[in-house]
C-alpha cells in the first residue's frame, strides 16, 4: 500500500487564527485539492497569524518535519502592512519560482483589476514546493487551477513523490519521456 502524500495548508490570518471569524481559505484549498489529486493523499493544515517568525517555522516545519512535498499557503499576500507570507516563503526558499505569481496574477487580473495588488509568489525548500496563493476562496480556486498543471512535475524535479491528477479538472503536464 502506499503512503499518502503529505500537502501542508496553511491559512495566515491574525483574526481567523483568533477566532474573531471563520478560515474559508484553508477548506477552500482542501476542497480544491480534493478536486485535483488522484492520488492519495494527506492535508497537514495550520492556521497561524500574520507574524513573520511564525509563518517561517510553520513553513519548515511541514517541509522539513512534516515531508510535505507541497505546501499551500492563503493570505498575507497583499501589501498591508502586517501582509509578510512571501516575505517567509523567500526567508525559507532555496529557489524561487515567480513564474507561479505571474500566472496567478494574470489569471486574477481577468476577474478584478486589484489582483496587481497580489504578491503571490512560489519557492523550493529541499524536496518540497511552497505556492502563496490569495485569501479569498474563489480567487484560490482560479489560481490553484491555473498553476497545477505545472506542480506535479516540479516536484518530480525536485525528487518529490509522483502525483497524479483528476484530468477531468486538471491535466499534470510532464513532458514526453519523463
Amino acid at each position: 500500500m502506499t503512503l499518502p502524500v503529505h500537502v501542508g495548508i496553511v491559512t495566515v490570518s491574525d483574526r481567523a487564527s483568533r477566532g474573531v471569524y471563520e478560515d474559508k481559505g484553508g477548506p477552500a484549498i482542501r476542497e480544491c485539492l480534493t478536486e485535483i489529486l488522484s492520488c492519495a493523499w494527506e492535508a497537514v493544515p495550520r492556521l497561524i497569524p500574520d507574524e513573520r517568525p511564525g509563518i517561517e517555522a510553520t513553513l519548515i516545519e511541514l517541509c522539513d518535519k512534516e515531508n510535505c512535498c507541497l505546501v499551500v499557503t492563503t493570505g498575507g499576500t497583499g501589501p498591508a502592512k502586517r501582509d509578510v507570507t512571501p516575505e517567509a516563503t523567500e526567508a525559507v526558499c532555496e529557489k524561487m519560482m515567480p513564474g507561479f505569481g505571474e500566472l496567478m496574477r494574470a489569471v486574477s487580473l481577468r476577474v478584478v483589476p486589484t489582483a496587481i495588488l497580489s504578491r503571490q509568489t512560489a519557492g523550493i525548500r529541499g524536496r518540497s514546493l511552497i505556492v502563496n496563493l490569495p485569501g479569498k476562496p474563489s480567487a484560490i480556486r482560479d489560481c490553484l487551477l491555473a498553476v497545477f498543471p505545472a506542480i506535479p512535475y516540479c516536484i518530480d524535479l525536485i525528487e518529490g513523490p509522483y502525483l497524479t491528477t483528476n484530468e477531468v479538472v486538471v491535466k499534470a503536464f510532464r513532458p514526453k519521456g519523463s
